[in-house]
């Protein structure tokens, strides 16, 4: 089945899940590849099988080198440990999961691979090449270019959400999930990849460390009620992935070059995978 077939499947089936990016007003009709409101606005699916709810294109940091090393490394397992606790943290029966900041996809496609493949699942990004690079995964899994602040979905739509190191829109959230359905979000804590950290940055600058708390901190501010639980272990690196997992992350922008270039040259045997997975659910209203 080409991957635009896959998407018209998709769409047909959970036409439900959308909502207008325009107007707001769920999408009543599916006609061909298309997704149309009762005011007649029209969003296709483009030749990925993917939908784009973005008006606009959007620039962010992370390219397409930087995607396809993240793919490489975690394809090799840097994150099924942390696949395994999201998975342990929710219901064993079927969901409707939303993957807020799916960026290339592998962390979401891992997880469903985990569940046997039981639930519906929509993965978005603002980044239309962390996107592209989803739809080439052979997964069920549906990919879409969208915006946190502006979710395109139906209110009470979803039984989970969840976070793999993304940011968030509380209110957003609130609104797409169903009564009684969960968030579960993934943060670093200060020991997260701390062997690259200390590598690229000196003891005297503000990113030799790391502290989350503040993120932590709003979560359980905005649902007193949340459980927390810490998941660390180290992952030996495979040789001839050095080099992608120092590029991989966030923390090689600000690193000197003279920096960066030592640590190509140095490559660890092992780095340490430290996180918290907070959980919570929905209050029915």
């Amino acid at each position: 089945m080409k991957k635009i077939e896959r998407g018209q499947e998709f769409i047909t089936k959970n036409r439900q899940l959308f909502r207008c990016n325009v107007c707001h007003e769920p999408y009543e009709w599916v006609r061909g590849n298309s997704l149309i409101c009762p005011n007649q606005h029209q969003l296709d699916l483009n030749k990925k099988g993917s939908l784009v709810f973005l008006n606009h294109a959007v620039n962010t940091e992370y390219d397409d080198q930087m995607l396809a090393a993240r793919r490489r490394v975690l394809s090799a397992g840097l994150f099924d440990g942390i696949i395994t606790g999201v998975a342990d943290s929710l219901p064993s029966m079927a969901q409707t999961i939303l993957d807020v900041g799916t960026g290339e996809g592998t962390p979401l496609v891992r997880l469903l691979e985990q569940r046997s493949g039981l639930d519906t699942t929509i993965g978005f990004d603002i980044s239309k090449a962390g996107i592209n690079l989803a739809t080439q995964l052979d997964s069920n899994a549906f990919f879409t270019v969208a915006d946190l602040a502006q979710l395109p979905f139906n209110d009470e739509s979803f039984d989970s959400i969840v976070e793999f190191f993304s940011p968030s829109a509380y209110q957003e959230f609130n609104r797409v999930l169903k009564p009684g359905g969960r968030i579960v979000k993934v943060v670093p804590n200060a020991h997260y990849l701390s062997e690259l950290r200390e590598m690229l940055y000196p003891v005297d600058s503000v990113n030799h460390t790391y502290d989350n708390q503040k993120v932590v901190d709003r979560f359980i501010d905005q649902y007193p009620n949340a459980e927390i639980t810490d998941v660390t272990y180290q992952w030996a690196i495979p040789d001839n992935l050095w080099i992608d997992l120092l590029h991989m992350t966030p923390l090689h922008w600000g690193a000197r070059p003279e920096s960066q270039a030592a640590a190509e040259q140095t490559p660890l045997p092992f780095v340490t995978v430290d996180i918290q997975i907070l959980t919570t659910i929905n209050e029915p209203k």
